[in-house]
């Protein structure tokens, strides 16, 4: 064979590896150029809950106008009655006040009954395990017409890895509104929470203002894994390439 033959065969040996890697490489920086548009995107959303949730106070919206998308985190003010004989418990972690060690407790999702006589669940806030007892925390009930602010909040999902309820025992592990509406009996509620506020020098439980926006956002990292792995597959078959044809250039021994 000659030169010319042996470097013609060493591009036709190319092709194959070379169309992979371009299709994988298109891959990359596709993956890349994603996660920078979501880095984008989820800027925009980390902005907009926070306006929405240090804004004033204002009305939720009524119940067939909730849109999720637009609405949640909208902080809000309601006004009405607590119907403390049908709370609902709910398995849940709180800050302690030790740096990076959490409370075992529950959040006390009570229903508040507004002066249109419509029913929307309010989670009054956190209390330790030992006061899970409403008995034991009587001072923290509120009697009679009440005003809450706080957080508008969608159902909770329930996640692959919790628990299922019990409603039979009054064991909840997420914040599944028409699930506990209907366990306790409350027909038809709002299709939302509303995460209430923390009450400046509070020593009564339930503790509200547990609520905190923290959604991660390591999109611009991730994007220069995927840019990084594009380079080096650059450089990788840049040598393989090199060596290939280099190797087929040299001279054989007879």
């Amino acid at each position: 064979m000659t030169a010319a033959e042996t470097k013609r065969a060493a591009w036709r040996d190319l092709v194959a590896p070379g169309i992979a890697s371009l299709i994988a490489l298109a891959i990359l920086l596709g993956l890349g150029t994603w996660q920078l548009e979501r880095k984008a995107w989820k800027e925009d959303l980390i902005a907009r809950i926070v306006r929405q949730s240090r804004a004033e106070p204002v009305a939720p919206p009524a119940p067939e106008a909730w849109t999720p998308e637009r609405d949640e985190f909208r902080h809000v003010r309601v006004s009405g009655r607590f119907l403390n004989d049908r709370e609902t418990l709910v398995h849940g972690l709180a800050a302690g006040e030790t740096p990076g060690r959490a409370l075992q407790g529950f959040y006390v999702l009570t229903p508040l009954r507004r002066d249109d006589d419509s029913i929307v669940l309010i989670n009054r806030g956190f209390v330790p395990t030992e006061l899970k007892a409403q008995g034991d925390r009587r001072d923290g009930l509120i009697e009679g017409p009440t005003t809450v602010t706080g957080i508008l909040r969608s159902s909770e999902a329930r996640g692959m890895f919790v628990p299922e309820p019990d409603p039979a025992r009054g064991e909840w592990f997420n914040r599944d509104i028409a699930g506990i509406a209907a366990a306790r009996g409350l027909g038809t509620v709002a299709p939302y929470l509303i995460e209430a506020d923390a009450v400046p020098g509070q020593t009564t439980w339930p503790r509200g203002g547990q609520l905190r926006v923290d959604l991660p956002n390591n999109h611009l990292q991730y994007a220069f894994t995927w840019f990084g792995l594009a380079a080096c597959l650059i450089g990788v078959f840049s040598v393989f390439a090199w060596r290939r044809l280099h190797d087929s250039a040299e001279p054989r021994a007879a």
